[in-house]
C-alpha cells in the first residue's frame, strides 16, 4: 500500500510540473510569465496586462502586422487578445516584456554620424535626399524576454512569426517603388531567410503594379506612404501637403486592401507645416545608403555593413536594378550577423515605441 501511494504521489507531482500551459500561436496567451501578443490584419485588443496592440487591414484582406511589446514590466502576465477582422496572413508574436535595445551583432560599427552624411537641424528638417534626417531617438530600457527554447516551442506549434525584443534588429525600407523587376527580388529572397521588409511606395505607380503590392501585404511586408507623386513637401501650402498624403493613402489602400499607417516624406525634407499636415508618423532612416546616388551594389552593401547596428532603419530604393543586387546580399549577410530583419512597425513595437502622428522617426536605439 505505501508503494502505491508513492506512486500516486510521484504521478501527481509529474503531471504539475508538466502542466505548465504552453499555449499555441494566434491565441493571444502568455508564455514563461511574459506577455505574448498576436496581430496581423483586423483590429486586436488586449485586456489584463501592460502594453497594447494595434493592427489593420481592410475587410477580408490581409493585414499588416503591427504589434506593440509590454509596458516595461517584464514579468507580467498578459490577457488574452481579442482579435477581429478578415485578415489571412500568420501572426506575429513579440515575446517578452518591455522593450529592449538588444545587443549588438558582433562586428556591427557605430552610426552616430556617419561620413558625408549631414545632420539635420534643430527643426529635424534634412538637406535633401541624400542628407541624414533628423528624429527622435528616445532611449528605451532593458526588459527579459521569453527564452529561444520556449519562443521555438511555440514556433513550432502554430507556425507564426516571432520579433524578440531581446536580439538585435534592423528595418530594411525600399523607397520609390513598386518596382516589381527589382521588389519581387528583394521580396524572394526575405523569404528564403525569413525577412521582413517596408515599401515606401509612391501613389501613382501603384495601380500599374497592384500585384506586387498585393504580394507585399500577403507576405507580411509593410507597406508605406511616398506621398502621391513624390513632391517635396516643404516646398507646399497645407492643403496640397495633405492632398498628397491623402490621395497616396488611397492609391495604396485601392490596390491592396491595407491602408497605411506610416509615411515616408520625399527626400525626408520636413519643416513645421509638413509635421503638422501630414497627420501620420513619419519614418525617417539612420543609414542613407545613397544608392539612388552612386548605383553601385559595392558600395551599398559596404555602406551597410560598415555602419549597421540594433535597432537601424535603412534607406534602400526599390528603382534601381544596383539596389535589388545589394539587397539579395545583404539580407542574408545580416541575418548570418544575428539581426532580425523586420517591419518599421515591427521594430517599433518591440523597442516598446509608440508612434505618433506628426512626428519624426530615424532609428529606435
Amino acid at each position: 500500500m505505501k508503494k502505491i501511494k508513492l506512486l500516486v504521489s510521484v504521478l501527481t507531482a509529474g503531471m504539475l510540473l508538466t502542466a505548465q500551459p504552453v499555449y499555441a500561436a494566434g491565441t493571444g496567451l502568455m508564455m514563461n510569465d511574459a506577455p505574448v501578443i498576436t496581430a496581423g490584419g483586423g483590429q486586436m485588443q488586449q485586456s489584463g496586462g501592460p502594453g497594447m496592440s494595434v493592427g489593420q487591414s481592410g475587410p477580408g484582406t490581409p493585414g499588416q502586422a503591427a504589434v506593440t511589446a509590454g509596458s516595461g514590466n517584464a514579468g507580467a502576465p498578459a490577457g488574452p487578445a481579442a482579435v477581429s477582422g478578415g485578415a489571412t496572413q500568420s501572426p506575429v508574436i513579440v515575446a517578452g516584456g518591455g522593450a529592449s535595445s538588444g545587443a549588438a551583432a558582433p562586428g556591427a560599427g557605430s552610426n552616430a554620424n556617419a561620413p558625408g552624411m549631414p545632420g539635420a537641424d534643430a527643426a529635424g528638417q534634412s538637406s535633401g535626399e541624400n542628407g541624414m534626417p533628423g528624429g527622435e531617438l528616445t532611449p528605451v530600457g532593458d526588459s527579459a524576454a521569453a527564452g529561444q527554447e520556449a519562443q521555438d516551442g511555440q514556433a513550432a506549434q502554430g507556425g507564426g512569426r516571432y520579433v524578440d525584443p531581446a536580439r538585435p534588429m534592423v528595418a530594411l525600407t525600399f523607397d520609390d517603388g513598386p518596382q516589381p523587376s527589382v521588389g519581387n527580388r528583394i521580396m524572394d529572397t526575405l523569404a528564403q531567410y525569413g525577412g521582413k521588409a517596408t515599401f515606401f511606395l509612391v501613389g501613382d505607380r501603384v495601380a500599374g503594379h497592384a500585384s506586387e503590392v498585393q504580394r507585399m501585404v500577403a507576405e507580411g511586408h509593410e507597406v508605406g506612404n511616398h506621398t502621391m507623386n513624390h513632391k517635396y513637401l516643404q516646398k507646399l501650402g497645407a492643403a496640397e501637403i495633405q492632398s498628397q498624403v491623402v490621395r497616396g493613402n488611397d492609391a495604396i489602400q485601392a490596390a491592396c486592401g491595407v491602408r497605411p499607417t506610416l509615411l515616408r516624406l520625399p527626400g525626408g525634407n520636413n519643416n513645421a507645416t509638413v509635421r503638422a499636415n501630414t497627420h501620420m508618423p513619419m519614418i525617417q532612416w539612420s543609414i542613407d545608403t545613397l544608392d539612388w546616388k552612386t548605383r553601385n551594389a559595392d558600395r551599398t552593401v559596404e555602406t551597410v555593413l560598415n555602419h549597421v547596428k540594433d535597432g537601424d532603419i535603412i534607406l534602400m530604393h526599390e528603382l534601381y536594378s544596383q539596389s535589388g543586387d545589394a539587397a539579395v546580399r545583404l539580407i542574408p549577410e545580416l541575418v548570418n550577423r544575428g539581426y532580425q530583419l523586420v517591419t518599421v512597425s515591427e521594430m517599433a513595437a518591440a523597442k516598446g515605441h509608440g508612434l505618433e502622428a506628426g512626428k519624426l522617426y530615424s532609428a529606435f536605439h
